[in-house]
């Protein structure tokens, strides 16, 4: 009697217990995003979550960028990939070469029959991860572009305008002579030096970074970062950091803490940063379009794409794939991205959601926060629609490798550019030989 008393009992529990749950598809989806970002991936998924019973999507932070997707190359060649992988955008060129490796977003969203339009997308946005045909290869997530955030406190005791940012790069090296004579150990810094001061510094005055339309038109392009500009530029930087105005507090995005903190007073960076000011920084911060040079013609023209994608991992099941499609639908609900935007900094994912933006004033609350977007919706030429290159983020390693070297004195900045595109076209080729066409 006992006995069938528990196995009543038991099964009375079981019935009760949520099912659903355990007939929920789980999306494993793999990112690098930290901090208050990380809050923001966290949340969304939850968001998804409770929105539906039959997916339930589980984020794993993976570490930087370059850790998660060698972890995530490791994870497929075991047979254990995760459905989705958050990769940056430097890694465009390589996860298009792994043809078999990955399925493109827009062939899941149709075999889901999700609807899906590629002109929905911001097109400076969604054509960087289009393929020639047309077709999407990856969801655009969360795309940055390059931007001049500034301490407008530091500015005030400085005596400095805290409404007039400098736009110039003449008026970034005044500006930091005033913060270094007002007692400012770093003036001005940088994140990303090869993104911000090359890359986008390139398209930004509409000259090449690579031949071949910086790579989108051939596997055999060629680094070109060494032009009289670019030597001018780097010679700039080298200057002002002989002089104590230009900083570099190292690779990747290290900088970015040093601004958020209060330590410097202005950087070029991310526009992604902007969650972690708003969550961490004790000052009056502004948000300003990259410094140019007034007297190169046609400068400015447009900044180019930052920040990463999400691309789907093959070898799953059709319903995990049904999953994935749900997944990307509910992100670009216009609400959805429009709430991301306005949290993170990050561009908008469709131009209905920048209209809602625009339309909720948030643009006017919070000056600034529209600088990235006016400066990736402009229109593109050949040599500033964006760098898509093979073994890409090895190139920025050898670009951060031979810049220290002239920031420290070792090497001119002409010998430094060269030295870096002699390195970086062996990349170059060696990923052209490999590449599967």
């Amino acid at each position: 009697m006992k006995t069938s008393l528990l196995a009543a009992s038991l099964a009375a529990l079981l019935a009760a217990s949520p099912t659903a749950a355990l007939a929920q598809t789980e999306i494993q989806w793999w990112h690098s995003m930290g901090g208050a970002l990380g809050d923001w991936v966290n949340d969304l998924a939850k968001d998804f979550n409770a929105s539906q019973t039959d997916y339930k999507i589980v984020p794993t932070y993976k570490g930087s960028y370059d850790e998660s997707m060698a972890g995530a190359i490791a994870a497929f060649r075991a047979g254990n990939a995760p459905h989705i992988l958050q990769v940056f955008e430097v890694g465009t060129a390589t996860m298009m070469a792994s043809k078999g490796a990955i399925v493109p977003v827009g062939q899941v969203m149709q075999q889901a029959g999700a609807k899906f339009d590629n002109a929905a997308y911001v097109p400076a946005v969604a054509g960087y991860y289009t393929a020639p045909n047309g077709q999407m290869l990856s969801f655009p997530f969360n795309s940055s572009t390059t931007v001049f955030h500034y301490n407008k406190d530091a500015f005030k005791a400085a005596g400095l305008d805290p409404n007039k940012p400098p736009s110039s790069w003449p008026e970034v090296a005044a500006a930091a002579a005033k913060l270094k004579a007002a007692g400012h150990k770093c003036p001005f810094t940088t994140s990303w030096v090869s993104w911000t001061q090359l890359e986008s510094f390139s398209a930004w005055h509409n000259v090449e970074y690579a031949t071949k339309n910086n790579g989108f038109g051939g596997l055999d392009t060629r680094l070109a970062f060494n032009s009289p500009l670019h030597v001018r530029h780097i010679e700039n930087l080298a200057n002002m950091a002989k002089q104590g105005l230009f900083v570099y507090k190292g690779r990747g995005n290290s900088a970015d803490a040093t601004f958020v903190s209060g330590e410097c007073a202005m950087m070029t960076g991310s526009s992604g940063l902007y969650a972690n000011i708003k969550k961490s920084a004790k000052f009056a911060a502004g948000t300003a379009p990259l410094p140019y040079y007034p007297d190169v013609p046609g400068a400015p023209q447009n900044t180019v794409i930052g920040g990463a994608s999400l691309w789907v991992m093959s070898g799953k099941k059709s319903a995990e794939y049904k999953g994935v499609a749900a997944f990307f639908q509910y992100l670009s609900r216009t609400e959805v991205a429009s709430e991301s935007h306005k949290r993170t900094g990050y561009l908008p994912v469709t131009k209905a959601a920048y209209e809602l933006t625009e339309k909720s004033g948030f643009y006017k609350a919070n000056p600034g926060t529209d600088v990235a977007v006016q400066q990736m919706i402009r229109k593109t030429t050949d040599k500033s629609r964006g760098v898509r290159l093979g073994n890409f983020a090895q190139i920025r390693t050898i670009v951060d490798e031979e810049m220290e070297q002239v920031w420290a004195g070792r090497k001119t900045p002409k010998d430094g550019l060269d030295t870096a595109i002699s390195r970086g076209n062996e990349l170059l080729e060696r990923f052209q030989k490999s590449a599967k066409l």
